[in-house]
């Protein structure tokens, strides 16, 4: 089976809709495909309804924003019950604070003789979506300043950047004890790719993995053979969930087309094995993984 446990709709910062992305996923030759939306359920009912229709499997989940010594981190978060209060409140301020961030930033881009305002991003986020820097890029697209929004990223919005601005997070071991308050599974998305490598040493990763953190995303573009290696080792030695995937944003992101990184029927055997663990120890009554019928 061809497994993908990290992608993205336009409940966020992806250009295909929730059903959009599980037909792409079909037409991939995908079996089954993870939505992992920025910290938005949002897109879960539609995407459950595209994946009875086209026979692809399902896992729903959400990809939790976090800082880690002042760098931004991101925790994967499976099989959640979508009713958590303490799940939803974090979510919420999570997005309220990445959309607060916004004026700011774009007063800085006036800074440098690019003006946009509010009405221009917002015509670039879908009503449901997490107003953020991905809307921000598309804007300066349409306006022409920057041809691309991986340009947009690179010489502005991105960590770094110059009209890059911070916004609150938890921090990752607020976000595990949620995530298993809630009966789900929480694996470190990334972890060394290029804004957190140097805050996710692997003291760090042993911290969390003592907190309750079940899998750590092995396989993805940001991460070279070498770094590969040293984490499969890592995971081995701490008995955490491996996983590989595309981290799919539709046009939205070059170099990670759906399946082009995945995770094997093995881990991911296991990885569902944690969410049955999970939610009966939370007591919880989270999704069912919903299994391809092609």
């Amino acid at each position: 089976m061809r497994i993908d446990l990290h992608t993205h709709s336009s409940r966020s910062d992806g250009t295909d809709s929730p059903a959009g992305l599980v037909e792409h996923a079909a037409a991939a030759g995908i079996d089954v495909v993870g939505l992992t939306d920025h910290d938005t359920l949002a897109g879960w009912d539609d995407a459950i309804r595209a994946a009875w229709r086209h026979g692809v499997g399902l896992v729903v989940g959400v990809e939790i924003s976090c800082r880690l010594a002042g760098a931004s981190v991101h925790m994967l978060a499976y099989l959640v019950d979508p009713t958590h209060p303490g799940l939803l409140a974090m979510l919420e301020w999570v997005r309220d604070a990445r959309a607060a961030r916004v004026p700011a930033l774009l007063d800085r881009l006036r800074s440098y003789g690019m003006d946009l305002s509010m009405d221009d991003v917002a015509a670039h986020a879908p009503s449901t979506a997490s107003v953020g820097r991905p809307h921000v890029a598309d804007a300066l697209v349409s306006a022409g300043y920057v041809a691309s929004r991986q340009e947009a990223f690179e010489r502005w919005l991105g960590e770094g950047r110059p009209a890059y601005v911070p916004h609150d997070a938890p921090e990752p071991t607020e976000v595990i004890r949620t995530v298993l308050s809630a009966g789900g599974v929480p694996v470190l998305a990334h972890p060394r790719g290029r804004k957190s490598r140097t805050v996710l040493t692997d003291q760090v990763v042993r911290q969390l993995t003592a907190a309750g953190m079940g899998g750590i995303e092995v396989d993805h573009h940001d991460h070279a053979p070498d770094v590969r290696t040293e984490l499969r080792a890592l995971a081995a030695e701490l008995d955490l969930v491996v996983t590989g995937s595309s981290d799919y944003h539709g046009r939205g992101k070059v170099e990670h087309e759906l399946g082009c990184h995945t995770t094997t029927e093995e881990e991911f055997a296991r990885l569902l094995d944690r969410a049955r663990t999970n939610a009966e120890r939370a007591q919880r009554r989270v999704p069912e993984f919903i299994p391809p019928r092609r």
